[in-house]
């Protein structure tokens, strides 16, 4: 695939694109925001259960 059909191929994708309405883009927030939420728990649990660990065994 060369630059031309790149190029080609981006500006088909830039054509079809559209701006989202408000109802999409506060979907999107919230489904963003509740993914970052979800992996700061996961994060917090993992370092959790990490320092009760070495607290254990130190």
């Amino acid at each position: 695939m060369g630059l031309s059909e790149s190029l080609r191929s981006v500006g088909k994708v830039l054509k079809l694109s559209r701006k989202p309405d408000m109802d999409e883009l506060k979907l999107s927030l919230k489904i963003c925001f509740l993914g970052m939420i979800a992996v700061g728990i996961f994060g917090f649990i993992i370092q959790l259960i990490a320092s009760l660990l070495l607290g254990i065994r130190g």
